[in-house]
């Protein structure tokens, strides 16, 4: 993983949790809770992909170079769209307590 690759991971998860929370009113957690939890799962969600499609070296890694930054971009903004989710989904169930 180089940094340009987590960046973009990141970046997107703050747009994925922000899309989200737009979409999903009930769950939304405002522009920065939305972004901040965005940004986390970004990253989790980034590198969670990249080991499932396993980030490779040598030839593997050159051939499958193509397909990392769309990687990195569909794993960070479902992985950003996912933990906002989640989290407004905890907050929620605990505001109703």
């Amino acid at each position: 993983m180089d940094i340009v690759g987590l960046i973009i991971q990141l970046v997107m998860g703050a747009v994925g949790g922000n899309i989200a929370g737009a979409l999903l009113k009930n769950f939304s957690l405002g522009t920065a809770g939305n972004s901040i939890a965005g940004i986390i799962g970004g990253g989790l969600g980034g590198q969670i992909l990249g080991a499932l499609l396993g980030g490779g070296s040598g030839a593997a890694g050159a051939a499958a170079a193509g397909g990392s930054m769309l990687g990195n971009i569909a794993g960070g903004g479902i992985g950003g769209a996912v933990l906002m989710i989640i989290i407004g989904i905890i907050k929620g169930v605990l505001a109703k307590k």
